[in-house]
């Protein structure tokens, strides 16, 4: 099996760890290459994101390194997180977990399909979010008017310092933080919540892929579309968002691990 490694290059531990896997993976057989930055800090020579290929992408890190990862990835390869961070809601496993599961890789393994939102301002493709992307001001403390369409119809107009547009995935991450539900990311759905909105009436939507979601900026106020924590737009004023649902989902390694019992275990144990 050809597995590329990736490591958060600012911990020395992990790259400490990742070092420690790839022998592993090696003595059980496995081609093993090293993403870029992480052969770097290693002195071995290794591949840029844009390139990665193969069977298996492993992640050691945070949810951060597992974004940037498939932020990165030119075309999309099942992913692996093992947890080098807080909580990890997209990494799977802890460290003292890897070596049994690796161990069972010549069986083969299961992958969960993740949804990802793709996003277009005044008809431009900008990129994919897996979490979420945030459209917030430019300068802090100023309000932004927003108004949401629903295949056409406009469904609410409200005035906010931001508004979130999350996968169910992201709903765990920034999403869940804003007060917005937990959702099964076996749905396939866009959850759009106002961050700080003015009215208490401006609740949480979360609205189908088959229909067609606009946004707009009713707004003078310049503003910046920020895509999983990894990309940032300037937006021009009036700018029109339309959200659809990506051609290209995130590829996951399925551990075993069922989703509420993750969810159970991470939130009690941040």
């Amino acid at each position: 099996m050809k597995i590329v490694l990736v490591s958060r290059i600012d911990d020395e531990e992990a790259l400490r760890y990742t070092a420690s896997l790839a022998r592993d993976l090696e003595d059980l057989g496995h081609g093993v290459t090293l993403e870029e930055g992480t052969a770097q800090r290693l002195g071995r020579e290794g591949i840029p994101f844009e390139e990665i290929t193969g069977d298996l992408v492993v992640v050691v890190g945070g949810d951060g390194s597992v974004l940037l990862t498939i932020h990165q990835m030119r075309k999309q390869v099942p992913v692996l997180g093992i947890n080098w961070g807080e909580v990890g809601f997209l990494a799977d496993l802890e460290p003292d977990e890897a070596g049994a599961f690796f161990a069972t890789l010549k069986d083969g393994f299961r992958v969960e399909r993740r949804m990802r939102v793709s996003l277009s301002v005044d008809g431009k493709h900008l990129g994919d979010a897996l979490n979420e992307a945030v459209i917030v001001t430019e300068r802090p403390a100023k309000m932004l008017r927003f108004g949401v369409y629903v295949d056409g119809i406009p469904s609410e107009r409200f005035r906010a310092d931001g508004l979130l547009i999350s996968t169910p995935t992201g709903s765990t991450a920034y999403a869940m933080s804003a007060g917005g539900p937990i959702v099964d990311p076996q749905i396939e759905g866009f959850l759009l919540i106002p961050l700080a909105p003015y009215m208490l009436s401006s609740r949480p939507h979360l609205i189908s892929t088959g229909r067609i979601l606009e946004v707009t900026l009713e707004t003078e106020k310049p503003a910046h579309l920020v895509i999983d924590g990894q990309s940032t737009f300037e937006l021009e004023r009036e700018a029109k968002v339309t959200v659809t649902r990506s051609s290209e989902p995130a590829l996951f390694v399925h551990t075993g691990k069922p989703f509420f019992e993750k969810v159970n275990y991470k939130l009690r144990n941040l």
